[in-house]
């Protein structure tokens, strides 16, 4: 007969996420994550795979948790202009917060951290990626049919650009000093949508 799991796996995976994200892949070892967890390591190996399959699993988990919001955010009804300006607040708001840390984006942390020499950590950023480009060429080109951004603006060429900015805000907002640099560049980007 197979024992029960003594520990929720969804909170362990939630604990797993929180601690790569503050530390990183390579600076999490093993023990950390045993530690963290409050499990055993046969456990983790058991629920999880090894670390990097338990780091992929709280990646996906991470994406799972913030897409909806992304969607909710771009694909409101009405003006779709309102939406991508929420977009770049709150990204403005989550990069220059004092006292969160400094842990930036999950997929952003990725993409410097293992996506050069991981191929599953590199698709997933890459899917990740196009899933918000997507939905902000959506909004943009419902913006442009809608007249709230003029007609000669490229709506694909606007959402690669803001993805390209959301994803440096993440990087730039980790630094001390950082906020000034992000709010600057969150203005500029909106200058350009009108």
């Amino acid at each position: 007969m197979a024992r029960t799991k003594e520990f929720d796996p969804d909170a362990a995976l939630r604990a797993a996420l929180d601690l790569f994200w503050s530390r990183g892949y390579e600076a999490t070892s093993m023990a950390d994550l045993v530690e963290h967890l409050g499990i055993g390591r046969a456990s983790i190996y058991a629920t999880f795979g090894n670390k990097r399959e338990l780091y992929l699993k709280a990646m996906d988990r991470y994406t799972e948790l913030n897409d909806p919001l992304l969607l909710d955010e771009l694909s409101r009804p009405g003006p779709a202009l309102p939406g991508v300006r929420a977009l770049l607040a709150r990204f403005v708001a989550e990069s220059s917060a004092p006292g969160t840390g400094r842990a930036g984006c999950f997929v952003t942390n990725t993409a410097v951290e293992l996506a050069p020499h991981d191929p599953a950590a590199d698709r997933r950023v890459e899917l990740n990626w196009e899933q918000i480009e997507t939905l902000l060429h959506a909004a943009l080109t419902r913006a442009r049919a809608q007249g709230e951004i003029p007609e000669d603006r490229d709506p694909r060429a606007l959402a690669r650009m803001l993805l390209v900015l959301l994803q440096g805000m993440r990087v730039v907002g980790k630094v001390s000093g950082g906020e000034a640099r992000v709010r600057a560049a969150a203005q500029q980007a909106l200058s350009l949508l009108e």
